[in-house]
């Protein structure tokens, strides 16, 4: 089927799993590439300091981030690394906030086809920036413009509602979140390994140039976004329909004003996921590092380990039970029944005394969080019409974003003065409220 087909006409059943495809291997390179810095931010941090000391603006920003941390309540020995990884973290997320639903809004008037080109483009360049931020000023630099060119996951997440039925749409959704999981499993594999290839060693003489000890895995991000644009460029057709582009919402020139959200359950769905998420990814992305060091005395290659298994039970549960049990149960109800599972996860971690419990309470949260993100993502597909599916997915990706920059420092609040126990319980209690928030919205209309 041509591109124009595709556009004119309803989407077969064998090009829609073609385009799913497509859709899984976008999805899967891009966050390959933005999770292989996860693994180096420790070493980062020294890298840095000793490059270029505690004076300038590197020296700023690590003084106030470590005024941060012990306001935060950490021991003076405690959480630079992971202080020093939200800053990176957050720089990009906030970006994300922002633009994220405004790329979005763009792929409903000009195609999800030129958004994926131009924001895979310019991830790359970010990379290409890393390969040569031999000073922390450069760092930063290729961070900002990453988060400034971080619309494809939202666009991505309209190619799905274009060519999915109402019915499959938490399926198709189940199959960006199966690529998330299983790129969060090679991404920081790639990253450690390509960190044991120091270029500046190597060619000493390519220093002076930026090269750096990170070079090299900042290399394998840029491999990584240039094959996905050659996959977009190569592989994909546009799925925006034209008659959908002519029933287009004005677009606000005020990029805030984009998150005022008229359709009922849109916004509901939003505050409940944001909850959710802000609960979640501050327990079990940031305070989970500490308890196991703290508790169990894990080094380094334990925790990845265990990060390695939540990817791997999070690819299987989306990639198995959510994509072919979802379009049955319907995503209200399997969002419910996520959020439920999370609850005594968060608990059981909170009070784990061994490791069989620790991993109990993963699996819990795992396999809770693999039916709460497709499946609240399907629900804001549904509820939206789809001249403005990239807008508003836009601004549902946007709130990972801005959890991601608020959560690292509420987490490490939580977690420093109150104690392990006492913030995986709080943490579980602010689920609560997202599943009752779950139990009040709107059944989606299905149509075929």
């Amino acid at each position: 089927m041509s591109s124009s087909d595709l556009q004119n006409g309803p989407v077969s059943d064998a090009e829609s799993k073609r385009i799913l495809r497509i859709v899984f291997f976008i999805v899967f390179l891009d966050m390959a590439g933005f999770s292989v810095i996860f693994p180096l931010f420790p070493s980062m941090l020294d890298y840095y300091i000793v490059r270029e000391g505690t004076s300038g603006v590197f020296g700023a920003v690590v003084a106030s981030l470590d005024s941060l941390r012990l306001w935060l309540g950490a021991r003076p020995d405690q959480g630079h690394e992971i202080i020093f990884g939200g800053f990176l973290s957050a720089l990009y997320a906030l970006l994300q906030f922002i633009c994220a639903p405004i790329l979005g809004s763009l792929s409903d008037r000009i195609g999800r086809r030129p958004i994926l080109l131009f924001s895979i483009a310019g991830i790359a360049l970010s990379y290409g920036l890393w390969v040569f931020a031999s000073t922390f000023a450069m760092l930063v630099a290729s961070r900002l413009i990453g988060g400034l060119m971080s619309g494809n996951i939202s666009a991505a997440s309209a190619v799905i509602a274009d060519i999915t039925s109402d019915k499959n749409r938490s399926r198709g959704m189940a199959v960006l979140g199966f690529a998330i999981g299983v790129a969060f499993m090679f991404g920081p594999a790639i990253g450690g390994i390509a960190s044991l290839f120091d270029p500046s060693e190597v060619w000493p003489s390519l220093e002076p140039y930026g090269i750096n000890p990170y070079s090299a895995a900042a290399a394998a991000s840029l491999l990584l976004a240039v094959a996905n644009w050659i996959v977009v460029a190569r592989g994909l057709p546009e799925t925006l329909k034209p008659q959908t582009v002519s029933q287009r919402a004005p677009r606000p020139l005020n990029p805030f004003a984009m998150f005022a959200i008229k359709y009922p359950g849109v916004t509901r769905t939003n505050v409940t996921y944001f909850i959710f998420l802000l609960s979640f990814s501050g327990m079990m992305e940031f305070a989970i590092t500490f308890l196991v060091k703290d508790r169990f005395h894990f080094h380094p290659g334990q925790i990845a380990v265990m990060f390695l298994f939540v990817g791997f039970v999070l690819a299987m549960a989306q990639g198995t039970y959510v994509r072919k049990r979802s379009g049955i149960i319907g995503p209200k109800r399997m969002s419910i029944h996520g959020l439920a599972c999370i609850v005594p996860g968060l608990i059981i971690v909170g009070i784990a005394q061994s490791v069989w419990m620790l991993s109990i309470g993963l699996l819990l949260t795992t396999i809770g969080s693999a039916q709460v993100r497709p499946c609240m993502s399907a629900l804001v597909s549904l509820y939206t019409p789809s001249n403005e599916q990239g807008r508003i997915l836009g601004v549902f990706r946007s709130l990972e974003g801005l959890t991601r920059a608020i959560s690292p420092v509420l987490a490490c609040l939580l977690y420093w003065n109150l104690g392990a126990q006492n913030a995986y319980a709080i943490a579980a209690l602010a689920v609560v409220t997202a599943l009752g928030l779950a139990f009040t919205l709107p059944h989606p209309n299905y149509t075929t």
